[in-house]
């Protein structure tokens, strides 16, 4: 195998490749069964997990997430390399990108694991003995110094536009989308993306209505209903290309997806008979209306209420951080329905009707106002605050005709919209990447470009290894869902590693743009800033990272 400093054969550097991370993969899953054991015996009590035992232990129970996290990553990193190798596509690229994936991966399970800047998880934390790797990870961890990252750097520019940094693994149906949809972004966003940005504008209704006919909005409802019927696999291959050209473009389609997926689970017959097609369509366009001011992610503490009139609801309360709100012609909202509660069993699921607004009267409906919360990235949609007085509502609209479901309904929409963050967060990831790649191509520093010193070359290839690591955690989470399997656990897991990612990546970009990165009319700066929300929006990093704690000891 290759180590630091030498740079050895392809067929030397392949050879054994794959085997050896078979036992390395096997001692950090060995070392995260530890971690589980350790933290299930600071917060069982009464042969259960207690809530208030684990949030005293919070950053252990954090930490084993994000243990669990990087041995999910390395395990996909290891079937992705598989599946190449079994059809002949495991060339040297690829088996730079394992080696080094589990190289660093491993360096840092055995060092201590990034939560943030300065959130550093050890195994001290976690109650146990720290890993210590053995030959066939030492191994590993040795060959994934300069030279590797030199190396792969210099195949990455020989490859310079792919869609990928080594190949994705994907059927050749996902690679065709993936395709589709890159030159879509290439030629119809990407161009004109920064400008909306610097301007704070609403992206143009004529990109909305080509991503209608490409058929973006209707991408996973099913063909009885006016969709496609493609997996949530497709739908994470769109998300990633067309949020690579803008993330507001590849969030587009994300609130027809929540709505679609509200409406099939919970929604009755004549519900997704009406609704489902006008979605796919983009005949009527939706939005999320969820969060309140006061209450963030505790969403069983929502205090917007609806009361009956008639057959019909009066809705009264505040919402916050509403997502494309002006445009939308539905409202997904959740409000309290049963007053004698104070938790989730209290809420219901509304498809509320609005009239679209326009840039002089945004929110024209009577019974509701809004106003503009200024951002500094994720702009092309808008994020704004909602008042409602009395706001209308049919009682036709009360999603699956049952009140008191709320909240489960939109429990069941959680997986698809966290795998579906992650495609973002790998398309933003990768612009970050191919944006810093060309200027530290073309920007000469001292009689030489900046991808010929070694630190800008290892920045760069971390990048592309830390997003083929993300890009498999998520492409597995989106099977699992394909194969109707839960798969809660996957999806967060996805969710945190590739916002980590996506903000390494925008920051390292930054890093590698120099003064000119913090110029407004440098792309390299909207990544930034783009890239920033991906780990507070669909779960904070912390509110997924105690989610995957408690599903992991449960």
């Amino acid at each position: 195998m290759p180590h630091d400093g030498q740079d050895l054969p392809k067929t030397q550097l392949l050879q054994g490749l794959i085997a050896l991370t078979e036992p390395a993969l096997a001692e950090v899953q060995a070392h995260l069964d530890h971690a589980k054991a350790a933290l299930a015996g600071r917060v069982t009590v009464a042969g259960r997990v207690s809530s208030e035992a684990l949030e005293v232990h919070q950053y252990a129970a954090h930490g084993l997430a994000w243990l669990a996290t990087y041995v999910q990553a390395l395990a996909q990193l290891r079937a992705w390399a598989q599946g190449l190798e079994a059809t002949g596509k495991f060339g040297e690229m690829e088996g730079l990108i394992l080696q080094i994936g589990f190289g660093e991966y491993l360096a840092q399970i055995a060092g201590g694991i990034s939560m943030s800047q300065n959130e550093v998880a050890r195994a001290s934390d976690l109650g146990i003995a720290a890993y210590t790797p053995g030959a066939e990870a030492q191994t590993l961890i040795l060959g994934a110094g300069d030279s590797a990252k030199g190396r792969l750097v210099a195949l990455m520019r020989a490859q310079n536009g792919a869609s990928t940094f080594g190949a994705s693994g994907l059927d050749d149906e996902l690679e065709m989308i993936r395709d589709q949809f890159r030159r879509f972004a290439d030629e119809e966003v990407i161009p004109f993306a920064h400008q909306w940005h610097l301007k704070d504008e609403l992206i143009p209704m004529e990109v909305i209505g080509k991503l209608a006919e490409m058929g973006v909005f209707g991408l996973t409802i099913p063909e009885e209903h006016g969709g496609f019927g493609l997996p949530k696999s497709a739908m994470v291959v769109v998300s990633e290309e067309l949020s690579r050209g803008y993330i507001g473009v590849g969030s587009l389609g994300t609130r027809s997806e929540i709505a679609a997926e509200l409406i099939l689970c919970g929604g009755t017959e004549a519900q997704k008979a009406y609704w489902l097609p006008k979605l796919a369509s983009a005949e009527i366009l939706p939005t999320a209306v969820f969060t309140e001011p006061n209450t963030g992610s505790d969403l069983g503490a929502l205090r917007t209420r609806a009361v009956r009139e008639g057959d019909d609801w009066r809705v009264t309360g505040n919402k916050t951080w509403i997502t494309h709100a002006s445009r939308a012609h539905v409202m997904m909202l959740m409000a309290r329905t049963d007053p004698n509660t104070k938790d989730y069993r209290g809420l219901s699921m509304f498809l509320a009707e609005k009239t679209p607004g326009t840039e002089a009267e945004p929110f024209p409906t009577p019974g509701m106002t809004g106003g503009e919360i200024k951002v500094l990235g994720y702009r092309g949609m808008k994020e704004y605050e909602l008042a409602f007085d009395g706001f209308a509502v049919k009682g036709e609209n009360l999603l699956g005709g049952v009140t008191g479901q709320g909240f489960k309904q939109l429990m069941q929409t959680f997986e698809s919209a966290r795998i579906q963050t992650a495609a973002r967060a790998i398309g933003v990831a990768q612009s970050a990447l191919e944006t810093a790649m060309k200027y530290a191509t073309d920007r000469i520093q001292f009689g030489k470009p900046l991808i010929k010193f070694p630190r800008v070359a290892a920045k760069l290839a971390m990048m592309a290894v830390e997003i083929a690591l993300s890009r498999q955690i998520t492409y597995h989470a989106a099977r699992q869902k394909d194969d109707g399997k839960r798969c809660d656990l996957e999806a967060g897991m996805a969710k945190l590693l590739a916002a980590r990612v996506a903000w390494a990546s925008a920051d390292n970009g930054v890093q590698i743009h120099g003064g000119n990165g913090f110029a407004l009319e440098y792309l390299a700066s909207r990544l930034l800033c783009d890239a920033r929300i991906l780990s507070i929006f669909e779960g904070a990093a912390e509110i997924q990272a105690q989610v995957i704690a408690r599903r992991l000891l449960d």
